[in-house]
């Protein structure tokens, strides 16, 4: 009777193949999320942080990294730079303010300018502030290809170098933390625009656009 109500399953039948193969299945795809998690875009990021806090929460939310976007572009009308002198904006990995090399510093020198120290102090004021100091901040500098050979700058390496240090040196001044901190020199390496056109010659407004110290502000 028991033989009757419960068969036995021919031999060599194989379920576990089944489970075998969804087990293998939700691996591939844990895996899968991993490697979509591993470069995250910050800035959408925070967006979609701050658009979750308010859908979800029935409440305004701006992410740290927006406001202080926002508030540096305050600061920026208040001391009356324009985009020629400061441009503010953003990448994949936070916030970015690039310094126009000819208004910030002396010619081939890594002398900041006097007159522009107040904005420098400023940003360094709004980057120290308790919300936003777990922020890391690096500083790089860049030139354009015409070649230097001084005393104190043998190429454009130890130019860009010492530039970005300058803005590093007074941030500290101003009391950051500099484990914050990093300067990089990239000399003409990394140029926005063509140094010279097709036959070699030089544009003196693209050089000068290349002439820069960017300050990339990163979320930690």
């Amino acid at each position: 009777m028991s033989d009757r109500w419960n068969p036995k399953k021919p031999e060599g039948t194989e379920d576990w193949l089944m489970s075998y193969a969804d087990m293998l299945t939700l691996l591939l795809a844990f895996f899968v999320l991993l490697l979509s998690m591993s470069h995250i875009d910050i800035v959408k990021y925070a967006q979609v942080e701050g658009g979750m806090a308010k859908d979800i929460g029935r409440r305004e939310s701006e992410a740290p990294l927006q406001k202080l976007q926002t508030e540096m572009g305050e600061m920026m009308k208040g001391l009356k730079l324009d985009d020629t002198q400061v441009s503010l904006g953003t990448d994949d990995r936070g916030l970015v303010l690039e310094l126009d090399g000819s208004s910030f510093f002396d010619p081939a020198t890594a002398k900041l300018k006097e007159a522009q120290l107040p904005a420098l102090v400023k940003m360094a004021e709004l980057l120290n502030s308790t919300r936003y100091n777990s922020f890391q901040v690096e500083i790089q500098g860049h030139t354009d290809d015409t070649p230097i050979a001084t005393q104190e700058f043998p190429s454009n390496w130890e130019l860009s170098a010492g530039r970005a240090s300058a803005v590093v040196r007074l941030f500290i001044s101003k009391g950051m933390n500099p484990t914050r901190l990093a300067a990089e020199g990239f000399a003409d390496t990394h140029p926005k625009v063509a140094n010279r056109d097709a036959n070699g010659n030089p544009l003196p407004v693209n050089q000068g656009i290349n002439r820069r110290v960017t300050v990339h502000v990163i979320p930690r």
